[in-house]
């Protein structure tokens, strides 16, 4: 068996263990409570055979100093005592409740629904019925399971969120450590590459030829730049959020298929924002790269920058196939994905880069079935 598989199984082994020692202290909770009831339904019973030998006992011969002393014992359960359903006496209970008959017969009706009343014949033909509830130690043991359960839930919720954060970290620093060691070994081919341009410029190569592979190289150098980044904090320069935006669509407008009608909307002055080019670069590139997934590589495809006193928003706009209402927040969770082949790491990458790095915002703005969807990304202005 492998190691995962006993892990695994360990983790079974104990919330089975966990569950039985949980039932058996409910089960256990429950017997305690069935005994005191019964205890305390004796007692009561032994109260009302006291009344009726103390309402019967000759007062100068009878012997009524034991179940005086019976009677006076009961410090604890509430009674109340009614002939023909008036309220003739009762005990145990607070004055707030016995000073008011309203309230009074209320508390009745109570008593009533909490046990079975104990009918006593003090005489031939004339009866009084004794109605009591349960006493206060009856009342705590009786929401003794429930705490219990909000006390293992909680217990049950700490221990899940600590393994979550562990699993996360651990996650987040394989990640880290994957991204910087795919900028290593990009390097190493891209130092070449370099090297090589330099020889066909000696060489006179055709100006356009050079210029094309030259983008091209500097985008390498950008996606190597985007994974050393991975797992440390970027550094955020003030730069025109317009500029930055617009270099990286025009450079995917022109390696995409003509079959996709792209727009660039945007304000005509600079916009300020707290940036890192290369991660910003990144977002727009996942968003714009989503957007024509979407719609099979032939649709329209609309980037608009909008700006208000405090915030600037980019919206990706696509005539692609939408998103479903529920699934708004789940696209951005890692591992989603509508695509028969995929990571479904591009808009959870995205989000992280925007709302972590950036402290910005990211969203579904508007989705409609077969008709496109656009996405929102927010920033605070510099």
């Amino acid at each position: 068996m492998q190691f995962s598989e006993k892990r695994n199984l360990t983790r079974w082994i104990i919330i089975m263990a966990s569950f039985v020692i949980v039932i058996l202290i409910l089960w256990n909770t429950y017997s305690f409570f069935q005994i005191f009831k019964n205890e305390e339904r004796i007692k009561m019973e032994l109260w009302a055979q006291s009344l009726k030998a103390f309402n019967n006992a000759d007062p100068e011969t009878g012997d009524i100093e034991l179940p005086s002393q019976i009677m006076s014992n009961n410090k604890t359960i509430p009674l109340i005592l009614t002939e023909n359903n008036q309220i003739i006496n009762y005990v145990n209970i607070d004055e707030s409740i016995s000073g008011d008959k309203v309230r009074l017969k209320d508390y009745l009706e109570k008593l009533k629904k909490q046990n079975n009343p104990i009918i006593i014949e003090y005489n031939p033909g004339k009866f009084w019925n004794l109605y009591y509830g349960d006493s206060s130690l009856l009342n705590k043991l009786k929401y003794y399971p429930i705490a219990l359960l909000l006390i293992i839930v909680l217990f049950g919720a700490v221990v899940y969120n600590f393994y979550r954060s562990t699993k996360m970290a651990t996650q987040n620093k394989l990640w880290a450590g994957m991204a910087k060691e795919t900028a290593h070994q990009i390097g190493t081919p891209l130092s070449s590459l370099i090297g090589w341009l330099e020889i066909m410029k000696a060489d006179n190569v055709d100006e356009t030829t050079i210029s094309e592979i030259e983008k091209d190289i500097n985008r390498l150098q950008t996606i190597t730049d985007r994974f050393s980044k991975i797992g440390s904090e970027p550094v955020l320069e003030p730069m025109n959020i317009i500029k930055e935006t617009e270099a990286s669509f025009d450079y995917l407008r022109s390696r995409f298929s003509k079959q996709v009608e792209f727009s660039f909307k945007a304000p005509k002055k600079p916009i300020m924002v707290s940036l890192n080019p290369a991660l910003h670069s990144w977002t727009v590139e996942n968003l714009v790269k989503n957007a024509i997934d979407a719609m099979k590589g032939k649709g329209k495809l609309s980037v608009t920058i909008v700006s208000d006193p405090n915030f600037v928003k980019i919206l990706v706009a696509d005539t692609g196939s939408g998103i479903p209402k529920k699934q708004f927040k789940r696209v951005f969770e890692p591992g989603f994905t509508t695509k028969k082949r995929g990571w479904g790491l591009g808009l959870s990458l995205t989000k992280r880069i925007v709302e972590e790095y950036h402290k910005g915002k990211i969203k579904v703005a508007h989705s409609e079935m077969g008709k496109g969807t656009t996405m929102q990304v927010s920033f605070r202005k510099a």
